[in-house]
């Protein structure tokens, strides 16, 4: 692999999830707010920003994951058995504005995936999209409503998201394949 451009430090990344969750704040009533954390690193950026939330508003907002293994349109194509998680939905989802989560925005075939579960759970009054990246390359008409950051990228690149609760750092690093 050859040199890895760095796109966010772990300075610019608190920067980043400070004005995201500002952002949020602005825009959605915290009080019906459902964050739901696509696995795996999705869900740890929505732990962080349950709790710059709960910091900046004083509110706790419910808090759920969701495992989309079984939803991927890809499952029968990969080369192992999809290694199957679980979801964590605190509350019903019926009427409630759900704040959907994830690291990097590319084909958005996961956030297709991340709807068809979600709506197992009930009928949401909104879904909004979260992501830290948008690299852009749409294969599905999907757009988040809240970036961190958007970067250009080849279809000859990958972006990596690493956090310290996972990876024991946080970094966002664009890598040639």
């Amino acid at each position: 692999m050859s040199q890895a451009t760095i796109i966010l430090d772990r300075e610019s990344m608190t920067l980043v999830l400070d004005r995201l969750a500002s952002q949020v704040m602005e825009t959605l009533n915290c009080q019906d707010l459902l964050l739901v954390g696509i696995e795996r690193r999705g869900a740890d950026l929505a732990r962080r920003l349950a709790g710059l939330l709960k910091e900046k508003s004083g509110q706790t907002v419910h808090l759920g994951t969701l495992d989309i293994n079984l939803y991927r349109d890809d499952w029968t194509s990969i080369k192992d058995a999809p290694v199957i998680g679980t979801s964590h939905i605190p509350v019903d989802i019926t009427d409630r504005t759900v704040l959907l989560i994830d690291d990097v925005l590319f084909s958005g075939r996961t956030i297709r995936a991340a709807l068809d579960a979600l709506l197992d759970y009930g009928r949401p009054r909104a879904v909004k999209l979260l992501v830290l990246i948008d690299r852009g390359h749409r294969e599905l008409p999907i757009q988040a409503d809240y970036v961190g950051k958007s970067v250009e990228t080849s279809l000859g690149e990958q972006v990596s998201v690493l956090l310290s609760e996972r990876d024991g750092e946080d970094l966002v690093r664009r890598e040639e394949l």
